[in-house]
């Protein structure tokens, strides 16, 4: 198996979750992790699989202000947040519209999102699964959620979540056949 996470990440830990995701199905086949602005179109043509993931802004995907406000956020001389290096360029919403159509390559989508009910934090993975099925892509699993702190840490036990379920995305028998 050849699999393909590509990840939007701002403050590191959509990077840290696609880290785990990969390392859960590296026992299984060649994995390569690249950020959303290196997800090209042969990369993905080469994989068996592609798992997507982003964080959670404003209830859904990431937007070009949502991702500059979180630059400037970043910036400010009281914060303790520091960008990804990969965290300038595009978002997967750009990536996902200007994604060529395939035939039925096995896709999963995840997301980075604060602790609490999905009704009041918002979910970026669902708006991920869509796209990636709007782009012919099938869905092998139900879009997953991995949660942070206020304070934007990674929650603790999630990166050990991620790699579990980068495991059950390379099984014989995926989580749920979606499409």
């Amino acid at each position: 198996m050849k699999a393909l996470v590509v990840y939007e990440s701002l403050f590191g830990n959509t990077h840290s979750i696609a880290d785990s995701v990969a390392a859960g199905l590296r026992p299984h086949g060649e994995v390569r992790v690249v950020p959303v602005g290196d997800a090209s179109a042969d990369l993905v043509a080469w994989a068996d699989l592609v798992v997507a993931g982003g964080p959670t802004h404003v209830h859904g995907l990431s937007r070009p202000k949502s991702r500059e406000d979180g630059r400037a956020r970043a910036a400010r001389p009281d914060s303790t947040l520091a960008l990804d290096p990969a965290a300038s360029g595009a978002g997967l919403r750009e990536w996902l519209d200007a994604l060529a159509t395939v035939r039925g390559t096995p896709a999963a989508a995840f997301d980075t999102r604060v602790s609490g009910p999905p009704l009041f934090t918002g979910r970026a993975s669902g708006a991920i699964a869509k796209g990636l099925a709007k782009r012919g892509f099938r869905l092998v699993a139900e879009p997953e959620s991995f949660l942070v702190d206020a304070q934007t840490v990674l929650v603790a036990g999630e990166a050990e979540r991620a790699a579990a379920w980068g495991e059950r995305l390379a099984s014989p028998a995926p989580d749920a056949g979606h499409s």
